[in-house]
């Protein structure tokens, strides 16, 4: 590939300072590895004085590929790494750790698992619950908040601060250190120990670091110290791609940094040589929306292309027929699987997808793992209410839905591995009041069975007063209802395809076989990629499809905030940005009969007329 103007600028920086704002597309990783190059050969450094920092394993080895492909296939000592495998290499010749030192994801789940149940801590989903704890740790230490000052959204803030200090202190005593603790320890033994951060400031005499968009405030502290005093800083990232706030990225570092390094070198790479024309256009004008960006013009280096489809549906059955419609289309006329991409705001809202990929026998491939909606505690909520309508009367069933909603009904009472309603009668016979809802209750279990699938779901919600239920559970909680009023509706939107309950069972069992499957699966196949837009950052395909473009999804319900919205326009962009040649946006006029808005991200184009 021939260089760019803009792009030998970067290249051939000497000293000091430099940020390199590099665009979609633009041969960011061109110009890391070529400017490796130059350093050596230039003499500006030998290749053990070079680190070079990547936010993921994968995204390090492959600069490394590429780097040593570019240099004829020979082995030069450049350090790449990520920003915790470099660390981990500094406090190993400090303290000595080994890999058995650093906590294992089992042992932290076990722990945090521990912890919650001494602080008799209510929740429905024990790994929603323990993933929400450890992203809260993780964002006090890499914050360094002091945890007086930290309130929880996981738990009660005694609980939390309970939880954070039991961890530490049972990873302390084992000797064992996460990786957030890589950087905190890091940091700290800089800050105490001058002459050990002054042998890696000779040692790394120039530093290179890719999507530096994403970097946190704990990781900047660290880095700014490491590369003094000669200050040879070289930054490549892209403000407008910043989409990692939720786990502590701050894009202001890379907006501030010319504040922090007035003598830095700012390099424009405008010329986007992935997307053809319009969709160039059309993504700029998506993006040109947020307030709070280095201001770009973005150029195509290709044809204009075909415009970007821009459709409105119905509903999401309609969306998904006209999905397998266009890639059928794609196929006929000799194009691979491989070349599409379907991309959803959420996991979430990418199972519906999944299940019409999979009926239509369309292959894919999935980025993320997806939650099996399935094994929600709302849909075993559901099933538990539709097998004992079916006849089958195990205890843990009863006992999973029994006071859902509350029927003052005690597990004592509750002993065989059958359960009964003359003995539960028999054993409540001084309490009526208790005898006349297990009456009720005996009696809509009963009309359950006679009921499609559907109508039973219905039935369940507002008959049998579950949805009253979880708008409790909600309020309890202090969580949003329509998170679990949405769940709800999936579920009941699912059972809209069966007409016995056996029939759905066994989608159900098919599905998380399937699932399981495409965990597994050989990343050689040809198969369309089915992935949320976080997942999409870094890949490229002929086509994309982007799902459910409507308020409340992207930009997502949670986005509040003028920095939540602006953090989601550039999803969008992250997004559309991915397709080379076709880009299709849809919108749905309703879902689960809720009528819905097109996102206000579209606002910038002509929607289709109503």
């Amino acid at each position: 590939m021939q260089i760019s103007n803009a792009q030998f600028r970067a290249i051939a920086h000497g000293e000091g300072p430099a940020m390199v704002l590099a665009g979609p597309g633009s041969g960011k990783t061109l110009v890391i590895i070529n400017r490796i190059k130059y350093l050596i050969e230039k003499e500006y450094a030998r290749p053990e004085e070079i680190l070079v920092i990547t936010f993921t394993k994968a995204a390090a080895g492959e600069m490394r590929e590429r780097f040593e492909r570019l240099m004829g296939g020979g082995k030069y000592r450049v350090v790449f790494g990520t920003f915790h495998a470099v660390f981990f290499q500094i406090l190993k010749y400090a303290y000595h750790y080994t890999a058995a030192n650093i906590l294992r994801e089992d042992q932290r789940y076990r722990i945090l698992s521990e912890l919650a149940e001494r602080q008799r801590l209510e929740y429905e989903d024990e790994k929603e619950f323990i993933s929400g704890i450890a992203g809260e740790i993780s964002l006090v230490k890499n914050e360094q908040i002091p945890l007086e000052h930290y309130y929880s959204a996981v738990c009660s803030d005694e609980a939390f601060r309970q939880i954070f200090q039991g961890y530490q202190d049972r990873l302390r005593k084992s000797g064992l250190l996460d990786f957030d603790d890589m950087l905190v320890y890091c940091h700290e033994l800089f800050c105490q120990r001058q002459d050990i951060l002054a042998q890696w400031q000779k040692r790394f005499r120039y530093i290179l670091v890719d999507e530096f968009q994403d970097i946190n405030g704990l990781q900047y502290q660290i880095l700014r110290m490491l590369a003094k005093p000669e200050d040879n800083l070289f930054i490549v990232g892209d403000d407008d791609q910043s989409i990692y706030r939720f786990r502590g990225a701050k894009p202001e570092i890379m907006r501030r940094f010319k504040k922090d390094y007035p003598q830095a070198e700012t390099v424009v790479l405008d010329e986007n040589f992935r997307c053809s024309g319009k969709i160039v256009e059309a993504a700029g004008r998506v993006i040109a929306e947020n307030k709070n960006r280095f201001e770009k013009k973005i150029h195509c280096g290709s044809e204009p292309g075909e415009p970007v489809e821009i459709r409105r549906f119905a509903g999401q059955e309609q969306e998904a027929h006209y999905l397998i419609k266009c890639i059928r289309d794609r196929i006929k006329q000799g194009y691979s699987y491989d070349s599409m991409a379907v991309l959803t705001r959420t996991n979430v809202g990418g199972r519906y997808t999944a299940e019409k990929l999979m009926e239509f026998q369309i292959p894919f491939r999935m980025r993320d793992v997806m939650p099996n909606l399935y094994d929600h505690w709302i849909a075993r909520d559901l099933l538990a209410y539709i097998r004992l309508g079916m006849g089958i009367r195990d205890r843990k069933d009863f006992l999973q839905i029994m006071n859902r909603p509350n029927r003052y009904i005690s597990r004592s009472c509750v002993e065989e591995p059958q359960i009964s309603f003359e003995r539960l009668r028999t054993w409540y016979e001084d309490k009526p009041w208790v005898v006349r809802r297990l009456d009720d209750m005996e009696e809509q279990i009963h009309r359950l069975g006679r009921m499609s699938p559907f109508a039973a779901v219905n039935f369940i919600r507002y008959g049998m007063e579950y949805e009253g239920y979880l708008k409790e559970y909600a309020r309890y909680h202090k969580i949003r209802e329509e998170e679990l009023l949405e769940v709800a509706d999936e579920l009941q939107e699912s059972a809209k395809n069966f007409k016995t309950h056996l029939q759905w069972f066994a989608h159900m069992e098919e599905y998380k076989r399937t699932l399981e499957e495409k965990k597994m699966q050989d990343t050689e196949e040809d198969a369309v990629t089915l992935s949320t837009l976080h997942g999409s950052k870094g890949l490229e395909f002929d086509q994309v499809f982007i799902l459910d473009v409507n308020e409340d999804t992207i930009p997502h319900r949670k986005a509040v905030l003028e920095a939540d919205i602006e953090e989601e326009r550039r999803l969008f962009y992250v997004g559309m940005t991915r397709a080379r040649h076709r880009l299709h946006l849809f919108y749905l006029k309703e879902r689960y009969g809720k009528r819905l808005e097109p996102s206000r991200f579209l606002e910038v184009f002509d929607l289709p007329e109503e």
